[in-house]
């Protein structure tokens, strides 16, 4: 069901996933390969739209803001399990795609979505990239409970991660908006913390039972994991490489878009030759 535009061709589509109504941005293409975006934690996909738009000439990109984040629907009964996200996001690919294999690349909660989506529906996924997430994943959100539903300004918004502790502030303030109660972030704060507590943990089963190409993007200053767990990751799946931004933190899309942007296009250019990837060392552009 349409419910609307975004900018320029980009259409806002909604679908049912179970009890929950979820939302997407078809940046168009029909006839073109999918390439599926999915966001991290308190983001949307709206933190993809500087890539889509420079990638629609050759894909058709769809944007999904996973349950609890941007205009998805926060479930009534609080689950974020990991079967639930994967299920949504297979939910996609059948009702909305066509059942098509898709290229996924997800940013740190997307990017686990992803690679575990592979090792469980490989027949669903073509290639992955994965930024900035491990897999081992030890990382606490409790903080979102205890951020205001909504503040006077934007930087009174920005100001309550600072008291909190939090040096990403740019990275957990992407997603907000303003309505008439003031500025608040486009996210289920409540959930949050069960969220991250159920991507917590080893995850290497998933990481190392799927065959597809795999792009591993790491931010060498993130707060997320370190170099030597996304070496580590390289070194023991075949068929994956390792892009690594020695300039930048958890959010390398944003951190270095023009860099992230030409990693991702060499990698998809190359789908078509399969090769296994070498690991390269980069500085910002």
């Amino acid at each position: 069901m349409e419910h609307g535009k975004e900018h320029s061709s980009a259409k806002r589509n909604y679908f049912r996933s179970g009890a929950n109504e979820l939302s997407y941005v078809d940046y168009g293409g029909d006839d073109r390969p999918v390439l599926l975006l999915l966001h991290g934690h308190m983001n949307d996909a709206g933190t993809f739209a500087f890539l889509a738009s420079r990638l629609r000439k050759d894909w058709r990109v769809i944007g999904l803001d996973q349950r609890g984040h941007g205009w998805s629907g926060h479930p009534a009964d609080g689950d974020y399990s990991r079967e639930s996200y994967i299920t949504d996001i297979l939910n996609l690919v059948r009702q909305e795609l066509g059942g098509q294999p898709v290229v996924i690349l997800g940013h740190s909660l997307g990017g686990v979505n992803a690679y575990q989506l592979a090792a469980r529906y490989p027949e669903y996924v073509r290639a992955v990239i994965v930024e900035d997430i491990g897999a081992e994943i030890h990382a606490d959100l409790s903080f979102a409970e205890k951020l205001p539903e909504r503040s006077t300004t934007l930087q009174d918004l920005r100001d309550s991660l600072a008291r909190l502790g939090l040096k990403a502030i740019d990275y957990f303030s992407e997603s907000v908006f303003e309505d008439e109660k003031g500025w608040g972030f486009r996210t289920d704060l409540t959930g949050m913390r069960s969220s991250q507590e159920n991507i917590n943990g080893q995850w290497w089963e998933d990481w190392l039972s799927s065959t597809c190409p795999i792009l591993l993007i790491h931010g060498k200053k993130s707060f997320v994991m370190n170099a030597e767990q996304a070496k580590l990751m390289q070194s023991r799946r075949p068929n994956t490489s390792l892009e690594i931004f020695e300039n930048c933190g958890h959010g390398v899309h944003s951190d270095d878009p023009d860099g992230f942007y030409a990693v991702v296009k060499k990698f998809l250019d190359g789908l078509s030759e399969s090769k296994i990837g070498n690991e390269n060392v980069r500085g910002n552009d």
